[in-house]
């Protein structure tokens, strides 16, 4: 088969990289490319937008299937051109497309199929823009509607910086047309995931999940890039989210765009914030992520080609997708004054004595007749390491991210850094009162010597019954997947808490009253058919249990968690 990728950055050395893989052996062509697919396929000197002659090209060449990797051409349209002229193409057409190229097209999108985002607004003056943020509660964060490279997106935390954001989009054209229209959105808080699925028109193959650095400076400083950095697989992503995401996010969408007659085929990317009320969409992209693409595609078992060519046909079903467990981190290194003016030209050396269990992705290079490349972009490369733990991934990226050498070059110093920071809460422990803190400090003393990250949340089943039932309903969605409850009395906590979840509730009976536990004992124990507690002993001895019962239930699917209680059971038999 010969195949022809279209674009010249990281993303598609990456893409062509893995096809290069492929059992099939196809012949490969990259337009324009760069000096990393000048060593594995065919650089085409034709420019990604130039859609005529890369049709011409095509036709020249026989090519079978083409592969469009950055956004401006599926935004021009080039999937419907290539289908007009005959060609087998995987990419969204321009309609499609619009999930990424009009922020307001994609809430629409949202809005109809119920998608959960940040509120928005979006005005086509910069008049109304600035009247809206003055009557608003600060942050703010302003976006322009259309393309902007990943870059046309500004926090604002207060109306000063918004209104000077909305000024220099909508009045001094930062972002050319793209800017013309804006949208000034709610900020959200949490964590930020980059979610990929491929999609056939109507078959939805999800991807496995990353994070990724948009700003310039170590510790999130400086202006938005293209994107400084990234790893998978995050923390903490786990099965129940991303079956989640699959459900109310990707799969609504796929079928609201079949309904207003903009079918979807290609890679759908969702940029989510992982909020304290579950995941929400901050944008969607029509085409796979730079850099998480070079972090992504290295974990891919299964032939991408075949993904790639039954999926264009729309029989993405017959294809299974397989992913491994490898750990993977990407390092961007730039131009020195990237994002805003840089040079190039700069001889790239140290490529040579890189180690094998790292993979250098060329974005902004260009092959010349010596053996080195010289830089031509911004962005100029990735060095993605792997290993089985992000930290040994981590650190093979940037040893060999060390070896490379040109002038200027800069990259941070913090990719995939302080994970333990956002390490997803595995278990809520629950209390009916702030009185039952000393009791219940036990479990949480427990958890932490197994290694189980715990929030603890005070709530009464009786008094708070609302705060119950919202906490219970959502705790899922936030990555919880056990629930220990404390309730002394009749203890209702525990079963309301049950009644409203289908997660795992352990209940401990607590002796607050002149019965001493035992009315606690019964009335959590005696849950009624289909909605059961595990119910452990009385006071000290169960609130530590209750902690060991949970280290037993999850180190099922955590291995570090078996580990630890696997040691602390083998201690117990010295004592």
């Amino acid at each position: 088969m010969r195949v022809l990728v279209v674009g010249s950055g990281s993303r598609e050395h990456a893409i062509t990289w893995k096809l290069a893989q492929s059992p099939s052996k196809p012949t490969l062509f990259v337009a324009p490319g760069n000096a990393g697919t000048a060593q594995i396929a065919e650089n085409v000197p034709i420019g990604a937008e130039d859609i005529d002659s890369l049709i011409e090209y095509a036709k020249s060449n026989g090519i079978d299937l083409t592969v469009v990797g950055p956004e401006m051409p599926l935004a021009s349209g080039i999937v419907d051109r290539f289908n007009e002229a005959g060609f087998l193409v995987f990419g969204p057409t321009q309609r499609a497309a619009r999930i990424e190229s009009s922020k307001i097209f994609a809430k629409q999108i949202m809005a109809s199929a119920g998608v959960p985002t940040a509120a928005s607004q979006h005005f086509d003056t910069s008049a109304d823009a600035i009247n809206y943020i003055e009557s608003a509660e600060p942050p703010y964060v302003i976006k322009a509607d259309g393309l902007a490279a990943g870059k046309g997106v500004i926090m604002a935390p207060e109306p000063a910086d918004a209104i000077s954001a909305i000024q220099d989009m909508m009045d001094n054209k930062a972002f050319g047309s793209s800017g013309g229209t804006a949208l000034v959105e709610e900020w959200m808080t949490g964590q930020e995931v980059s979610v990929f699925a491929f999609v056939d028109g109507e078959y939805v193959s999800p991807m496995v999940a990353a994070c990724d650095y948009k700003r310039i400076g170590d510790e999130d400083t400086g202006p938005n890039t293209g994107g400084m950095g990234s790893y998978s697989p995050p923390p903490f992503w786990n099965d129940d989210l991303d079956e989640q995401v699959r459900r109310i996010i990707v799969e609504p969408v796929v079928k609201e765009m079949a309904r207003i007659g903009s079918s979807y085929l290609g890679v759908l990317y969702a940029g989510l914030m992982l909020t304290e009320s579950g995941p929400k969409v901050i944008e969607f992209n029509c085409r796979l992520g730079d850099p998480e693409t070079q972090v992504i595609l290295p974990r891919l078992q299964s032939d991408l080609l075949e993904i790639f060519h039954r999926a264009a046909l729309g029989e993405l079903k017959q294809t299974d997708v397989v992913w491994n467990d490898l750990a993977c981190v990407g390092v961007v290194s730039a131009s020195a004054g990237y994002p805003e003016s840089y040079e190039t030209g700069f001889e790239i050396s140290g490529l040579d004595t890189i180690d094998p269990s790292s993979m250098v992705f060329h974005a902004g290079t260009k092959p010349t007749a010596s053996s080195n490349p010289v830089t031509s972009g911004g962005r100029v490369l990735t060095v993605t390491g792997t290993g089985s733990t992000l930290a040994e991934a981590t650190a093979v990226a940037y040893d060999n991210t060390s070896r490379i050498v040109f002038e200027g070059r800069y990259h941070r110093t913090d990719i995939a850094a302080n994970l333990g920071d956002t390490t997803m809460v595995l278990v809520a422990v629950l209390m009916g009162s702030s009185s039952d803190k000393d009791a219940m400090q036990e479990t949480s003393d427990v958890l932490g010597q197994m290694g189980i990250e715990h929030v603890v949340e005070v709530m009464s089943a009786h008094r708070t019954p609302e705060k119950v039932k919202d906490y219970a309903e959502s705790a899922r969605d936030r990555g919880i997947e056990l629930i220990i409850a404390g309730a002394g009395g009749s203890a209702g906590l525990p079963g309301v808490v049950a009644s409203w979840t289908t997660l795992p509730v352990i209940g401990v009976p607590l002796p607050t009253s002149d019965l001493k536990g035992v009315d606690a004992l019964y009335a959590i124990a005696q849950m009624p058919p289909g909605i059961p507690v595990a119910c452990v002993a009385v006071g000290s001895w169960g609130a530590r249990n209750a902690a060991f019962l949970a280290a037993q239930i999850l180190g099922i699917k955590h291995p570090e968690i078996q580990k630890n209680y696997d040691q602390y059971r083998d201690g117990l038999k010295s004592r």
